[in-house]
């Protein structure tokens, strides 16, 4: 599911750092504005640096989970600032599955989960035999920006909140952050140490790309069970993470980096709150078909529902028809789709047999009716609104508002059209050509 780090989760942060020591990647000890320690990862650069276009920069700022409708000149001034002062994609969305990891996965791929190999935060891993967090390096199957940038001469640097996030993208960045303090049970770093590690970097670093994902909104927003009444632990996260934002526009304009710079700001995907007892749970009503007991798997992701037929081939035409129409049938479900039907979302085949939504205001609950306490999720329709603009002082970045419908899927190619990457035609090992299927945004 969404949310906290499940118990008896992959230590994530310390295999990443044992891999990177084994890997001899080199290390450095900063200390944070706040006195706390931060310790970086760096490989020797892939290719040489450019010296021709190797002023520009560019800094993707993750605001994890934030609605559009939260960002206001009064709670947010900073990013309220820089929306109306670049350009702005108020019909920008969130693409399926509506979570954390497969979204950051297509921002730095510029493909949809068919081609990047990551259709959700959870799934059912078929070999394994079990459900797992989609958190490994080898998950991703697409080429991302941050690899073509640093064989195109550029540098990167990833400081990413989330250890299943630091744990997906691996020592793909030259320089990496290697995330500390993390949270027990929600598995992040906060805002604040987060941001700190963001201006040790530009400040040590310079790298040409950072990508960055705070995490706090998101995490706030899984646990406020004042929903969308209150929010006031939300509102505070939201406050303190514009602080934040805050800080790195001052340090770019403080170090005359903002005139060189163009910033993509957006959220991987919104939130929507439930009521406990607007629980949906497909565990017990698919186990009382006898069609199909004992022979379904699902990957539970808050508002998505992955449905696995584990039983024989001869019965799987049959058993994925009535998976999807039992599903259906319970009133907390939005839709179900047969993955890789005509008119179901790409998700591709990793998604399972059928992908199921909630309706807004419910939440999935699997295996059992306990399994997901949390008010506050997010992969169905209700959350795929998202902020999504561009900033920056950079010429590129024009001020206006456009009715293009943005997606996550586009960072990539604007990235590559902000740097002059050629378009990617990557041979794939079927024979296949990958290419973007986002847009620059530029």
């Amino acid at each position: 599911m969404c949310g906290p780090t499940a118990p008896g989760a992959r230590d994530v942060f310390g295999e990443g750092l044992r891999a990177a020591r084994a890997d001899r990647r080199s290390f450095l000890t900063l200390a944070g504005a706040g006195g706390a320690t931060l310790l970086f990862s760096s490989a020797a650069a892939a290719a040489p640096v450019k010296p021709a276009a190797s002023r520009r920069r560019s800094y993707v700022l993750v605001v994890d989970g934030c609605r559009p409708d939260e960002i206001t000149t009064t709670l947010t001034p900073n990013l309220a600032a820089l929306r109306a002062g670049g350009t702005n994609f108020p019909r920008a969305k969130s693409v399926p599955v509506m979570e954390t990891i497969p979204n950051h996965v297509m921002m730095m791929t510029g493909v949809r989960p068919p081609k990047s190999g990551v259709p959700a935060n959870q799934i059912y891993d078929r070999a394994l035999g079990d459900t797992r967090t989609m958190d490994r390096p080898t998950d991703i199957t697409a080429r991302t920006v941050i690899e073509q940038l640093n064989n195109s001469g550029f540098t990167t640097g990833t400081v990413l909140s989330k250890e299943y996030l630091y744990g997906v993208f691996g020592d793909r960045a030259t320089h990496r952050w290697e995330p500390f303090p993390l949270v027990p049970v929600s598995g992040h770093a906060p805002d604040q140490f987060t941001m700190d590690a963001t201006l040790a970097m530009v400040d040590e670093f310079d790298p040409h790309l950072v990508f960055v994902n705070l995490g706090d909104i998101d995490r706030f927003g899984h646990s406020d069970v004042t929903g969308t009444t209150v929010q006031l632990a939300r509102q505070l996260a939201l406050a303190d993470t514009d602080l934040q934002v805050g800080r790195l526009i001052a340090m770019l304009k403080a170090t005359g980096r903002w005139e060189r710079s163009a910033i993509v700001v957006l959220a991987d995907h919104s939130m929507d709150w439930s009521l406990p007892g607007s629980v949906v749970t497909l565990s017990p009503l698919l186990e009382a078909d006898p069609t199909l007991a004992g022979k379904v798997e699902i990957a539970d992701n808050g508002g998505a529902d992955l449905l696995y037929f584990t039983g024989p081939t001869t019965e799987r035409a049959a058993a994925v028809t009535r998976m999807r129409d039992l599903a259906r049938s319970h009133p907390g479900v939005l839709a179900a789709y047969v993955v890789g039907a005509p008119g179901a979302p790409e998700v591709g085949p990793l998604a399972g047999d059928v992908l199921v939504y909630c309706r807004a205001g419910w939440r999935f609950s699997d295996p059992g009716p306990l399994d997901n306490p949390i008010p506050g999720n997010h992969g169905h329709p209700a959350t795929l609104p998202i902020p999504f603009f561009l900033a920056g002082g950079h010429p590129s970045v024009r001020r206006g508002t456009s009715s293009a419908d943005a997606r996550t899927l586009d960072v990539a190619p604007t990235l590559g059209a902000f740097f002059g990457l050629a378009a990617p035609r990557t041979d794939r090992p079927d024979g296949g050509i990958y290419r973007y299927e986002g847009v620059s945004r530029l």
